[in-house]
C-alpha cells in the first residue's frame, strides 16, 4: 500500500469521516481476518473479532501515532488483541459451563438432607459475619473460592482464610466429625 493512501486513511480517522473505515476494510480487511482467524481458529469467531476490532479502531483512532508504529501494525496489534481476548472469553465461558454440568451443587435432592444438620443456619448465625457470608457462599450458593472472592470484591487470601476460621468455629459448635460430615454431604 502507498504510503499516500495510508496517510489519507489516517487524516480520515483522525476527522472521524466514516469512509476511513470503508478504506480499512477495503485494503486491510482480508489481512487483519487472516490474523484473527490464526488466533481463533473459528470462521465465526474471527469475523466477530474483525467487526470488534474495527470499531476499536474507530473509537481509537486518536491514539494513533505514526511516529511509533506504521498504520498495518497498529492494526495488526488491535485485531490480535482482540483475538486473544475473545478466545480467552469464548474458554472461560466454555470452562464455567462444563463446572456447572459437572457440579452436584444443584441437584441436592431430599434424600441429602439430614436432621443433624436442620440448625445448620441456625448456628451459622453464631459465628463472625464475615466468616458466615464466605461459608454461605461457597457452601450454600455454590460458589468456588474464586467466584466468591470475585461476588464478594474480598481477595482470595481472606476468603481462604474466613473459610479456614468459619470452619473452625463451627467445629467448636459441632465437633470435628460432625463438621467433617457436614462438609462431605454438602460437596457430596
Amino acid at each position: 500500500m502507498s504510503t499516500l493512501l495510508e496517510k489519507h486513511i489516517v487524516e480520515l480517522l483522525l476527522e472521524r469521516n466514516e469512509k476511513a473505515i470503508s478504506l480499512l476494510y477495503e485494503y486491510y480487511g482480508d489481512t487483519l481476518y487472516g490474523v484473527a482467524h490464526k488466533v481463533v481458529r473459528n470462521d465465526e469467531l474471527a469475523q466477530d473479532v474483525l467487526q470488534e476490532s474495527f470499531v476499536k479502531i474507530w473509537k481509537k483512532s486518536d491514539s494513533y501515532d505514526a511516529s511509533k508504529a506504521k498504520l498495518f501494525t497498529w492494526l495488526f496489534r488491535i485485531t490480535r488483541n482482540t483475538a486473544i481476548d475473545k478466545l480467552r472469553s469464548v474458554n472461560t465461558k466454555t470452562d464455567k459451563e462444563i463446572q456447572m454440568d459437572v457440579s452436584d451443587v444443584y441437584n441436592i435432592g431430599v434424600d441429602s438432607i439430614r436432621p443433624e444438620f436442620m440448625d445448620v443456619s441456625e448456628n451459622l448465625g453464631k459465628i463472625e459475619d464475615k466468616y458466615q457470608i464466605v461459608l454461605e457462599a461457597l457452601f450454600f450458593q455454590g460458589m468456588t473460592q474464586q467466584e466468591a472472592s470475585d461476588e464478594l470484591d474480598i481477595p482470595l487470601g481472606t476468603i481462604k482464610s474466613r473459610l479456614k476460621i468459619g470452619l473452625r468455629e463451627l467445629r467448636k459448635i459441632y465437633g470435628t466429625s460432625m463438621v467433617v460430615t457436614f462438609i462431605l454431604s454438602l460437596i457430596l
